[in-house]
Formats: structure tokens, sequence, C-alpha cells
């Protein structure tokens, strides 16, 4: 089979003078590198890890924000014959030692982070660093000197059964776990490559991080075997012009990077007249070619949505404007090779079927299990954590709930472990509510719980537009809200109370994981001391003092 590398050594003899990678340098300059040029950076980078003769499938590391030196790092490690071991970008010190430690990194290649200097205790002094350009590092060797030694000539290959990376989950439900990948299981991603059509002419945007397994399994793996351009993103301020620099072809996104879209149009267009606007001939046209331009995603030709559940109304809200927003299913353990949905099988609520070559099926338990070619070696240094997860069969557990319709389309209803107890003794899946609640155009973040409550109650944070208006009015809509939600649910699972919190979730305050998932436990440790007085309170909407 064709690796990743085998790709590369391809692009860079066919596609040498095209453009491949784009990088904002933080000057208001751009850089961008040609095939030719970003293999000779990774030709040099691999001529110096060869040349310090560590022990074959060394574990290095990449502790970066994505930019074009993180795609040029990976693949000098794996030509070096070793292995990549991605840190996330937001970790504190602490967590960076733990994985540095546990992999037993050798180097670490250090890239441009926020908050460099809180996080760099946390690098052993017996772990090498290299600094990638732009990195706050100045005691690393720099990059461009390293480089600048002894580049490779020849095209090292690798076994597709080599260890190539070990992913570390982004810890929200406890300790992080490395996930170990081959090569054969990374390349499971060509799944997306067959799915979107992808050619050389389409283009992308790489701004989840690279850490993940939804950024290097739908986009980076598939633009290696391809060779399409890639852009990246300066930081958040600029995110919308750096998409609307990129104009990407193909573009996914975790459910709040959607909703942040549309709130961010909410905020110019109030959402009654854009619906007006929408339904008048000719004038319709014109509003929705404006407002995908003002958003960078006038040429989304593939657009993606998944990593925790998303409203229905959501994506129909984008297909209004021309963008067929497809959900996708996967988890750090398969690379993302799950579940996919196809644009002529969309059913409000389910994700799609599953992907060539993936089977699954229910437990008696209701837990999903899939068997995929991306399905992962193990857990590294942890036998006995591999035997729970991943049977003799090559069946995975999931740890999600769910359900198939009769044309196999998948239905997640839930995490095994999220289900909690009201006081009454009746259990409580949160996650469907949430999806519920999320509908609205109002509720920027949501948090079902209620264990040990009488009833279920809701924390909510309302987007800008929404805490701009009239209290009295976001009440009564709030309001609305509960009664709507609560008729779909059944008698235990009603919300008594939706509680507006003032403060938003967000990674840097340690309610958000790296992907913008909930912490749930740790939202719910927020709020634990002051659960039970909101519960008690007579009216419906509570604006905590």
């Amino acid at each position: 089979m064709e690796t990743q590398l085998d790709a590369v050594y391809r692009h860079e003899r066919e596609l040498a003078d095209r453009i491949w990678l784009t990088q904002p340098m933080g000057d208001g300059g751009i850089r961008d590198l040609t095939w030719r040029e970003a293999m000779s950076e990774v030709r040099g980078i691999a001529g110096y890890l060869r040349s310090l003769d560590l022990p074959t499938r060394s574990s290095i590391a990449i502790f970066s924000k994505n930019c074009a030196w993180w795609y040029l790092t990976d693949l000098a490690i794996w030509m070096a014959g070793h292995v990549t071991v991605p840190l996330y970008p937001t970790l504190v010190a602490d967590s960076v030692r733990t994985i540095l430690t546990h992999s037993g990194s050798r180097l670490v290649f250090v890239g441009k982070l926020d908050n460099f200097a809180s996080m760099e205790p946390g690098i052993p002094d017996t772990v090498e660093r290299i600094a990638l350009p732009l990195s706050a590092d100045t005691r690393a060797k720099r990059w461009d000197d390293v480089r600048a030694t002894s580049p490779i000539t020849d095209d090292p290959l690798r076994d597709p059964d080599d260890l190539a990376t070990i992913v570390y989950t982004s810890g929200s439900t406890g300790v992080p776990k490395g996930v170990m990948h081959s090569f054969r299981s990374m390349c499971a991603a060509r799944a997306f490559v067959t799915a979107a059509g992808l050619t050389v002419e389409d283009r992308g945007i790489s701004y989840l991080p690279l850490a993940h397994v939804a950024e290097r399994g739908c986009l980076e793996t598939p633009n290696l075997l391809v060779g399409f351009r890639m852009f990246f993103v300066e930081s958040v301020a600029t995110f919308l012009d750096d998409i609307q620099r990129a104009r990407p072809t193909v573009f996914g996104g975790v459910p709040r990077i959607w909703h942040k879209l549309q709130s961010g149009v909410f905020e110019k267009l109030p959402e009654r007249r854009l619906e007006r606007m929408l339904h008048v001939p000719l004038v319709g046209g014109l509003v929705r070619h404006k407002i995908l331009r003002s958003l960078g995603l006038d040429r989304v030709r593939y657009a993606l949505c998944g990593g925790a559940p998303v409203a229905p109304e959501l994506l129909a809200w984008y297909r209004k404007l021309g963008v067929n927003v497809l959900e996708i299913y996967g988890l750090t353990e398969n690379f993302a090779v799950s579940h996919l949905g196809l644009a002529d099988q969309l059913r409000s609520g389910y994700v799609g079927p599953a992907l060539p070559g993936v089977e699954h099926r229910i437990s008696d338990s209701g837990e999903i299990l899939v068997k995929s070619p991306g399905t992962m070696l193990g857990y590294f240094g942890a036998p006995e954590l591999t035997r729970d997860t991943l049977d003799a069969d090559g069946w995975l557990r999931t740890g999600d709930r769910g359900e198939l319709d009769e044309r196999g389309r998948l239905k997640i209803t839930g995490r095994v472990k999220e289900l909690f107890k009201t006081s009454k003794g009746k259990y409580v899946a949160p996650s469907p509510i949430e999806t519920a609640l999320l509908a609205s155009a109002a509720v920027d973040q949501v948090c079902v719980t209620g264990s040990g409550l009488p009833q279920p109650l809701a924390l909510v944070v309302l987007t800008p537009a929404a805490r701009a208006g009239a209290h009295d009015a976001i009440a009564s809509g709030l309001d609305h809200l509960r009664s709507d939600v609560n008729r779909m649910l059944d008698p235990h699972e009603r919300l008594d109370h939706l509680v507006v919190v003032g403060d938003e979730w967000t990674i840097d305050n340690g309610l958000l994981t790296p992907t913008l998932k909930l912490k749930r436990a740790a939202i719910e440790k927020r709020y634990a001391a002051q659960l039970a007085a909101w519960a008690a309170r007579p009216e419906a909407v509570v604006w905590p003092s």
C-alpha cells in the first residue's frame, strides 16, 4: 500500500514548483512553500535526526500550534525512522511533563505557543529541544541551523504496519491515554479522499489542533496523500481573515465553530430579518452569496461537522445558505474512520452510515461497537486497558450509546458513562437534551446536569447577540424553549430550570477540551455549591446574581 511518505516523494517529483503550504508569519506577511522548498527543509531536519543515532522508532514530540512546520516535522520524524508524539498546544506544564515522560520522548520540537513561559517547566532538562520558526523558545536549537547540517538524499520508506504516531487523548475524562497508530491505520483516512473526491486543485485550512485525530485524519493525512494546497491560521483574532484568504473548498469544524460562525452572522443581521430576506426571489441568492463570502466559505464544496452532538436545526440553517454540512463520527482509537453522512442519505438526528470497510453493531447494553481499518494498535504501555477497549476480534468499544435505523444510519444517543441519576432514582442522558437546546440561536453553550436533584436542570451560556437583548424578552424566550424541549422528553428528563450563567466556558478556564468539547465534570464542579439552591428557585429561568 502507498503510505504518506510514498505519496509525499511522488508530490516532490511531480508538483515540485506548486505551492503546498501557506503560512502567516505574524507580522502581516505570508510565506508560501512549494513542494520543492518544503521537502528541502524536511530532508535537512531528517538528516539531523538521523545523525543523532537514536534507537529506531524513538518517540519524538511536536509541541506547537498548527503551522506549516508542524507538517514538515511530522514528515522528518518519519523519514528518520521514528515516531511522532503530538502535544496539545494548550497543555499546562504538568501535562506536558506527563506525556513526554510516559512516551519516552527523546526530543521535542517547540513551535508557536501562547504562554510558553508557563509551559516550559514541563519539558525535562534531559529532553533536547528544537525551535520551529515563530517559536518563543530561546533555549532550543534553531530550525534553520539544524536543517542546514546534512540533508538526506534518499527516500526512506516505512513498513505500513510500523508504529507512526502516539496520539494522546485530550484528557476530558481523566489521565490522557497514548493511542498508537501505524501508517496503515492512519492511511485508512484515504476514505475521506474518496468520499470528498479530493484532488490537487482543492484547498484546505488547518486550525483544529493537529494533536487530535480529527485534524490529522480528516485533513492532514488526505493532504499528504493528495497534495492539495494547505493554509494555516494566524490566531483566533484573525480567524475570519485567514479563512477569507484561503477560500477553502473543503472545511470542517466542531459544532461550536459552526455555531460561532452563525452567531457572527446574526450579530450583523438579525435572524428573523435574514429569514425573510432568504425567501425573497433574487435577493435571497445575493444574500446567501454575501454571507458565505463574508465567512470565507463561498467556495466550499465539502463540509464536515463532528466531535460533539450538533443540533439538526444548525445544519438545516447552513443548507439554506447552500452549504451542505455532513456529520462525521469517529474516535481517536480508529483515527476518525468510522461513520460519515452522505448527501443523498441524510436523516435528521442521524450521523450517517459506516464508511466503506467499516463494520458496526450495537451491543446488548446499547453501546456502539466498531471494526475499522483505522483501528489503533493499542494504548501505549497499557495492555490491560487495550484489552478492555479492543476485543480479540477487532471490535472497538466506543463508550458511546447509539442506535441504527433500517438503512444502517447511526444515531448517537449519549455516552455510556454520562448518564446521571436524579434523586428519584431515574437515569438521564444529557447529550440529546443539550442538542435540542442548542437548536436555539440564543444558546451558545449548554450543560445538562442534576445528579441527586429531583429534576435535571440546564446551565446555559447565551450568545453575545442574546446577551445584548432585553432581560424580560430573553427570559420569556428561554422559558418557551424549555417548554418546547420538555414536550419531547419523558417526565423524569424534563427540565425544571434553565440557569443562565454569565461566564463563557473556554479552553483557558479549563471547561473545554482542546477540541472544544465540554469538560462535564469540571463544569459541574464549578457550579456544584449552587445547584441545589438554583433547583429550589420558583422561576423557570434562573439568573444567578
